[in-house]
C-alpha cells in the first residue's frame, strides 16, 4: 500500500516537471535557419510566412544570425515597419548574432537596416501570445505547421541537462512499476 502511494506521487511529480520543461521559454532561430535574414527570393520565402506558422510566447527570444558588417536588425514601430523607415528605430542590432527577448504579448516589428533591403521584403512581424493562451487545458489538434514549430537555436544553457535529467528520472520511475 505505501509503495503504491509513493509511486503515484512520484509519477505525478515527474509529469508536472515534464510539463514545465515543455513550457519553458525558447530561443527561436529566425526563419528556422542561420541564413534566413536576407532579401526573400519570393513572397512565399518571406520571414512573415515562417512567423505565421510559428507560435511565440512571452519569454521566448528571437535569434538572428547574419553578417554584421553588411546588415543589421532594427526593432521598429508598426508605422516604421509599413514604411520601411530606418531612421527612428526602437532598438538597433549590428553584431551578427542578435537575440531579442519577447517580453510582452502583442506584435513586434523588425526590419533590415541595410539600405533598400526592407523595401525588398527583408522584414519580420511576429505576434506573441498572451498569458491566457500560454497554458490551455484542452485545445484543438495542432496543424502540421504547429507540430513542426520554429527551429530552436542551439544554446549553452542548462536546458539540455535538464531534459536529460528528466528522461533519466522517467526511466527510473518506469522501472519502479
Amino acid at each position: 500500500f505505501p509503495v503504491d502511494i509513493f509511486s503515484r506521487r512520484l509519477t505525478s511529480s515527474f509529469l508536472f516537471f515534464l510539463f514545465l520543461s515543455f513550457t519553458e521559454a525558447k530561443e527561436i532561430l529566425v526563419g528556422g535557419k542561420t541564413d534566413a535574414w536576407k532579401i526573400p527570393s519570393s513572397e512565399s520565402d518571406s520571414l512573415n510566412r515562417w512567423a505565421e506558422k510559428s507560435r511565440f510566447r512571452i519569454g521566448d527570444s528571437l535569434v538572428w544570425k547574419y553578417d554584421g558588417g553588411k546588415d543589421s536588425v532594427l526593432q521598429v514601430t508598426k508605422e516604421a515597419y509599413a514604411s520601411c523607415n530606418t531612421s527612428n528605430s526602437i532598438a538597433e542590432y549590428k553584431d551578427g548574432n542578435t537575440k531579442v527577448k519577447l517580453d510582452r504579448s502583442g506584435p513586434f516589428y523588425f526590419i533590415s537596416g541595410a539600405k533598400g533591403h526592407c523595401e525588398q521584403g527583408q522584414k519580420l512581424h511576429v505576434v506573441v501570445l498572451s498569458q491566457k493562451h500560454r497554458y490551455t487545458g484542452i485545445s484543438p489538434a495542432p496543424s502540421p505547421a504547429e507540430i513542426e514549430g520554429p527551429a530552436i537555436a542551439p544554446t549553452s544553457s542548462a536546458a539540455g541537462l535538464k531534459a536529460g535529467f528528466l528522461v533519466t528520472l522517467g526511466v527510473v520511475v518506469l522501472g519502479l512499476f
